[in-house]
């Protein structure tokens, strides 16, 4: 694979984890937002083509250290993701480092994403399917036309596919296949074999447990489904403020366990209440935990199924507290 091509992303890996004390547990598991994003996601039709901004490079913090890079998942009420990315761009005075996108199992994948500037990095969660149909190759086919799409576009992609599997809430949660991790194992690494095949060497992989279990049992604890290093080039985590839970109960763990050996992303995350608390927190936390490579924010007013508003700009001092982290020299990977 010529992952090199994301060389400041990979020098992430050598950073030190988390030594933050663990906090007592929070509210029960509970799916992140995204899981009722459908194929309706990937299925909108682009809007006009921006002209492509320079090719993604490293900047250095005030450190001298490789900067956090800081994105969203856009979407919006009333707002095309271009327009939605101009404003962000307005409020913040900077461009989205991470653009987040969902793509379908088997659906419709773009070739491309225009609105999204060159200079900013594709993040695409791909949803994952039921095992079986994976393991036997009926969806080989599939996944190479995927893996072409997504080396064809030419620039640095994050793939996250399969996200939040210790949940019981995807059709490829462990708790939907027979209860056994090993074969979520065995899918990842058929798909990075598949990748490797079509020379998609554009593709860094993100592997993106939700912060707990559910269920919380033995078998279903979030390392049971780790590929295996060098399957892995990313650790996300997903983690939602929807009960008071602070940023160390939420990715502490996953730090702390992952965290020397890669670059952590966190990438899920918001609050529906206490919003500019929770900014705050997660500002200083991401500042007190160098293995930490990236933050991407669930940013919509639309998720379908909820009523929850996870736009950081619903009150002026959030919108302060989001501007003060994306302005701090730290967030300027």
């Amino acid at each position: 694979m010529k992952r090199r091509q994301l060389l400041t992303l990979l020098a992430l890996t050598g950073t030190a984890g988390c030594g933050t004390s663990p906090e007592p547990p929070a509210a029960a598991p509970a799916p992140s937002p995204a899981q009722r994003l459908g194929s309706a996601l990937a299925t909108t039709a682009p809007s006009p083509s921006l002209s492509p901004g320079p090719t993604a490079t490293p900047t250095a913090s005030a450190t001298g250290k490789p900067g956090v890079m800081l994105g969203s998942y856009l979407a919006l009420g009333g707002k095309t993701l271009r327009q939605s990315l101009a404003l962000r761009r307005e409020q913040l005075g900077r461009d989205q480092r991470i653009v987040h996108r969902f793509y379908p199992w088997d659906g419709y994948v773009p070739t491309a994403e225009p609105d999204v500037a060159g200079h900013s990095m594709l993040m695409v969660s791909w949803h994952g399917a039921p095992w079986a149909g994976i393991l036997d190759g009926g969806s080989d086919a599939g996944i190479r036309s995927v893996a072409r799409k997504l080396r064809d576009m030419d620039r640095p992609i994050l793939l996250r596919w399969g996200w939040e599997m210790n949940g019981d809430w995807f059709p490829w949660s462990g708790a939907a296949n027979g209860q056994d991790p090993a074969g979520y194992v065995r899918v990842w690494r058929r798909l990075h074999r598949i990748f490797a095949e079509q020379d998609a060497g554009n593709v860094s992989w993100i592997w993106s447990p939700n912060w707990n279990s559910s269920p919380d049992v033995s078998w279903n604890q979030m390392q049971r489904y780790y590929p295996g290093d060098d399957y892995v080039d990313w650790v996300g985590v997903s983690g939602y403020n929807f009960y008071g839970e602070s940023p160390a109960t939420l990715f502490g763990p996953v730090t702390r366990r992952y965290g020397a050996r890669k670059p952590i992303i966190l990438s899920e995350t918001a609050a529906v209440s206490g919003k500019a608390g929770y900014i705050r927190k997660l500002h200083t936390w991401v500042e007190d935990n160098p293995a930490v490579g990236a933050v991407v924010w669930f940013d919509t007013d639309i998720q379908e199924g909820t009523d929850h508003d996870f736009r950081f700009d619903t009150d002026a001092s959030a919108l302060a507290a989001y501007r003060a982290m994306a302005r701090d020299p730290h967030f300027n990977g």
